[in-house]
Parts: C-alpha cells; sequence; structure tokens
C-alpha cells in the first residue's frame, strides 16, 4: 500500500532502501525478512511522505502526510 501511494515500483523501493529488488519482492510476499532490512524499507518509505498507521479496530495501515 504504501508502494502503490507514493506511484513507486518495486525499484523504486530497493533504490531507496538500498536493498535489492528481489529483497523488497520477496517481503512484500511475506518472506521472512531481518529487521535491519525491515527498518531501511520502512525508513525510505516514510522519508518519502507515508505514515504507517497503526490498528484501531480497522487493521493497519498506511496514508500520505499532508505536505
Amino acid at each position: 500500500m504504501a508502494r502503490a501511494a507514493l506511484r513507486w515500483g518495486v525499484r523504486d523501493v530497493a533504490r531507496e532502501a538500498k536493498v535489492s529488488p528481489a529483497t523488497v519482492t520477496r517481503i512484500e510476499a511475506n518472506a521472512v525478512a531481518n529487521a535491519a532490512t525491515l527498518a531501511a524499507i520502512r525508513t525510505a518509505l516514510e522519508s518519502a511522505g507515508v505514515e504507517f498507521i497503526p490498528e484501531n479496530g480497522g487493521g493497519a495501515g498506511v496514508r500520505l502526510r499532508n505536505p
């Protein structure tokens, strides 16, 4: 969802997080990933304007911060 909100492809996320595109694809397919890789991806997405929303009864989600 975060990637779609930014209109980023797998390669965009990989480039910004400094990981391989294959790693992003595996994580999106729910493969196990180490904490440092997940943190790098989250940081890249947050730096681009994504805000992660905690679960509030309707499930966790993402949105873009207001400019």
